[in-house]
């Protein structure tokens, strides 16, 4: 590319008439190599320990308390379509997700609710084939496997709390009013309360609501392709068949810990020999 090209494609062309314009060449930043490591060996840091300071006098602190921790086995059966004709499934990738877990107050009943994020590696047969092989794509299917079950709880920490119920109470105002009629003197008089007003007392309590910590989960899965054909119209290996659906059996074991935020007395330390 001459000089004369490059100062054409300027804007300001009249920068060219200018003598004192400087004529340098273009810079041009070296080629990036195709892969770079840098690394330096660390040497330790000198650290000195600092006096903790805490409350000695004791005090009440509001902790989580360890209602019950428990396994749970989880069994799910599904079927999972493709968007397109797969050959064979390359790796499935599996996480867990828990959306709900809740204890119900005043029983053991523990609702819990989820699913498995699978994502699927799987081959296509492509363009490219014949009898003696197939080359095609890898492609991936991310799907949500819900799942939801119930189950009895044995407290093997400590009792929950019972949650303290809220209260409505209504109350009314005495009133005299003088009665007319036949029937009434004129010192006869209505004794009762007040039927045009209503008054209410309403108390409302704050309970702490029980929740879970998940601590594993483990998942054995088995796979299998639903109606497998030989591909139509395809010259490929007589062995290849396609298939949309998979019918997926998994068991899904649970470590789940289930607590409750309460209050309790810590007892003071102490700074000399008990």
């Amino acid at each position: 590319m001459s000089w004369a090209y490059n100062f054409s494609c300027l804007k300001n062309k009249s920068a060219l008439a200018n003598p004192n314009f400087p004529k340098t060449k273009p810079f041009y930043p070296p080629k990036a190599e195709c892969v770079s490591v840098k690394a330096n060996t660390l040497s330790d840091c000198v650290n000195n320990t600092v006096t903790i300071d805490a409350l000695l006098t004791g005090a009440v602190v509001k902790v989580p308390m360890v209602l019950a921790e428990l396994n749970l086995q989880i069994n799910v059966d599904s079927i999972i379509s493709l968007p397109e004709a797969a050959l064979e499934i390359k790796d499935i990738k599996k996480n867990l997700k828990i959306t709900q877990c809740l204890l119900l107050q005043d029983t053991n009943m523990l609702f819990i609710r989820g699913c498995v994020r699978k994502n699927i590696d799987y081959a296509t047969k492509g363009t490219c084939f014949n009898t003696s092989g197939i080359c095609g794509d890898i492609r991936h299917c991310t799907v949500d496997v819900p799942f939801n079950c119930t189950t009895a709880v044995d407290f093997n920490g400590i009792q929950p709390l019972s949650p303290i119920i809220g209260t409505s109470e209504e109350f009314k105002y005495f009133k005299t009013q003088d009665l007319n009629g036949a029937d009434f003197s004129e010192k006869s008089k209505l004794l009762s309360g007040d039927l045009t007003e209503f008054n209410q007392i309403n108390t409302e309590y704050y309970n702490e609501l029980p929740y879970c910590e998940l601590i594993q989960s483990r998942m054995v899965e088995f796979d299998e392709y639903l109606n497998p054909t030989h591909p139509s119209c395809s010259t490929v290996p007589f062995e290849e068949k396609e298939f949309c659906k998979i019918e997926e059996k998994m068991v899904i074991y649970l470590t789940v810990k289930l607590l409750q935020n309460r209050q309790i007395a810590v007892p003071p330390l102490c700074t000399t020999d008990c």
